[in-house]
């Protein structure tokens, strides 16, 4: 590996120049996407539900960061356009005891955010992947992409982002994922 890249790799991590396929259960496919909506909820305001023709409107810009999967890849040098974080939250006004975020999925798939985390500049909603709309299998239409966390926290198939006051595991989470998933700290699996 190039000097120039060491540092970008977390440790226990293989680079790849491919886009690997790995999800627990089928892949959803959407067939009218009049009937496509993201729910913000929880700890808000106000209840809201962001159609597809909407969420579509919204600003998008790109981005550009390093994946890494649990499952010990890494692909370097990605480039995304999507929907800052900021574009939905504009639209939201929390509650102040909202401190986590649970990202739901489709076929009740979900993971877990500190809020923080989820409010970084660099976490947004991911429409296209190096210049090609996401394909089913890698999230279509929008998947999360949380890009300093282990690619799991990245949900794919987004539908739902809950604000909570505690924090509480998602899927991968209650069956022995790491809460927080930090590849830089090897943050895989939380086995105690």
């Amino acid at each position: 590996m190039p000097n120039d890249q060491a540092h970008r790799v977390p440790p226990g991590q293989t680079l790849t120049s491919g886009f690997p396929v790995l999800h627990f259960g089928s892949v959803p496919y959407y067939n009218d996407m009049s009937k496509w909506d993201l729910r913000v909820f929880g700890l808000v305001e106000e209840e809201i539900s962001i159609s597809y023709k909407d969420f579509m409107a919204l600003p998008r810009r790109e981005f550009s960061n390093d994946i890494h999967c649990v499952t010990t890849w890494s692909k370097l040098d990605n480039v995304w356009e999507g929907v800052a974080v900021s574009e939905v939250m504009n639209r939201v006004k929390l509650k102040p005891e909202a401190q986590y975020v649970m990202l739901h999925a489709e076929h009740g798939w979900s993971t877990n955010l500190p809020l923080a985390d989820f409010m970084r500049d660099t976490s947004f909603f991911g429409i296209k992947h190096n210049g090609e709309r996401l394909t089913p299998e890698h999230g279509y239409p929008v998947r999360m992409v949380v890009p300093h966390l282990y690619f799991w926290k990245s949900a794919k198939w987004l539908r739902g982002i809950e604000f909570m006051e505690k924090d509480k595991p998602g899927f991968w989470e209650k069956n022995g994922y790491h809460m927080y998933g930090d590849p830089f700290l090897e943050q895989r699996y939380d086995f105690d």
